[in-house]
């Protein structure tokens, strides 16, 4: 055996000291808590592949948009809970663009990022009809949106999709919605962390169900056209996002400012909700909420009883960047393609060197480089993946965690610099050394 670049002592102690007690569920916090006590005890820098944060400069448009608006006195105004009005034409206009569906400015509603939105939204749609008590998730998906039910107290359920893709979706899809309980499903399209795209078979099929019975389909946008198969940057013309938006009424899209336009830390995206199930009246919010439709009920109750509505400034600043991107003059998936081609090359060591990609395909057409990606080593569970790596410095989080049911990790681009990849390269040759 070669010797690691930190000692398995020091990973064993510190992951018993931070009480973990089995790391196939180790928590994205967990991981890096460990990561970093091991990379200062040790003086080993840490590659860290696990938290799904941008690694970019935010952008300066939405930078100098908001400075502006402070500047000129924004900060003393409490913003209106249905947003302004230059972020709501604009964030309607950048659907029209960039998704090539039309939703009307009203449902256009500024949320403090999509883990707001989707908050609101999960209490919304488990109120709609007392029947439908229970939310399904296509997963993978993001951990925390199932925190967030088990803090409501909603009921949820779940399947891995990765051997339900294709014409296999929609029976499984089905098989849950027949039960009639579904309130709302929920997927992220491209999906963290498998980096799936559903394709126009899926999408329609899903909006079809969502149609037949009465469910409503909650599309995860925080990795907004980052399929960077396709051409997705240039306004107003094809190909657009993939969307349930074409196929069903039914819809609520959440477009986060964090991934594309790298500005997460001022908590800041925009819930587009179609306009049909804007005006909607549902008979169990009717009654609770003074005869209010569901757009309504969303914006002037959920959203004003959570945080009485959203940063004013940065509601400028995305207003700026959904502006300039719609009218041609910023291409923000330029600035943001760096992510595809680090899993291009982060792709290539890992394979190189004996690992497998998990969710390799979508259907006959192999996964995009992107945001995330996932992993895989033969022989091993995820847990004990995870584990062994930290001895080479290697961080990452395990697919349990993520809903999945395969063995893996998942890697995210975001933090590891071009310095990093040789190095990277040496600790995984002396992991596959390690393991013949």
């Amino acid at each position: 055996m070669k010797q690691t670049p930190i000692s398995k002592e020091l990973v064993d102690n510190a992951i018993r000291d931070f009480g973990i007690q089995d790391f196939e569920h180790a928590t994205i916090r967990e991981v890096k808590a460990v990561a970093a006590y091991a990379e200062k005890e040790s003086g080993v820098e840490f590659i860290k592949l696990e938290m799904g944060i941008p690694g970019l400069p935010a952008s300066q448009i939405g930078v100098d948009a908001q400075v502006k608006a402070l500047q000129g006195g924004i900060a003393h105004s409490y913003p209106d809970i249905q947003g302004c009005p230059e972020l709501k034409s604009e964030a309607s206009r950048f659907a029209k663009a960039f998704i090539g569906v039309s939703v009307a400015a009203e449902g256009c509603v500024p949320v403090c990022g999509s883990m707001q939105g989707t908050f609101a939204a999960f209490l919304t749609c488990s109120q709609c009809d007392r029947r439908k008590d229970t939310v399904l998730f296509i997963d993978p998906g993001f951990p925390v949106q199932k925190m967030q039910l088990q803090v409501l107290g909603v009921k949820y359920e779940t399947f891995d999709v990765y051997d339900y893709r294709g014409d296999k979706l929609a029976p499984k899809l089905e098989s849950y919605l027949e039960k009639g309980n579904i309130c709302a499903i929920v997927y992220s399209n491209p999906n963290n962390p498998s980096w799936i795209c559903f394709n126009e078979d899926e999408l329609k099929a899903i909006g079809t169900l969502a149609t037949k019975y009465d469910v409503i389909v909650m599309e995860d946008l925080a990795y907004f056209a980052m399929d960077f198969r396709k051409q997705l940057s240039t306004p107003f013309q094809p190909p657009y996002q993939a969307t349930v938006a074409r196929y069903t009424d039914n819809y609520m899209l959440f477009i986060s400012g964090s991934k594309a336009f790298s500005y997460a830390g001022e908590r800041i995206g925009v819930v587009c909700i179609g306009d049909k199930l804007f005006h909607r009246h549902y008979a169990d919010l009717g009654e609770r909420y003074e005869g209010l439709p569901f757009g309504l009920v969303y914006s002037t109750r959920m959203l004003y009883a959570l945080s009485s509505g959203t940063s004013h400034s940065a509601q400028y600043a995305l207003a700026a960047m959904l502006k300039a991107a719609s009218d041609g003059a910023y291409d923000f998936r330029k600035d943001i393609s760096v992510y595809g081609r680090r899993a291009h090359r982060l792709k290539e060591i890992f394979v190189n060197h004996g690992f497998r990609i998990v969710y390799d395909k979508d259907l006959d057409e192999n996964i995009a480089d992107g945001f995330y990606f996932t992993i895989g080593y033969p022989g091993l569970t995820g847990g004990e993946l995870a584990h062994e790596l930290m001895y080479y410095g290697v961080s990452a989080i395990c697919l349990t965690t993520t809903g999945s049911c395969q063995q893996g990790l998942r890697v995210c681009t975001s933090f590891i610099e071009d310095r990093q990849m040789d190095e990277l390269d040496r600790r995984m040759a002396v992991f596959e050394e390690n393991h013949r």
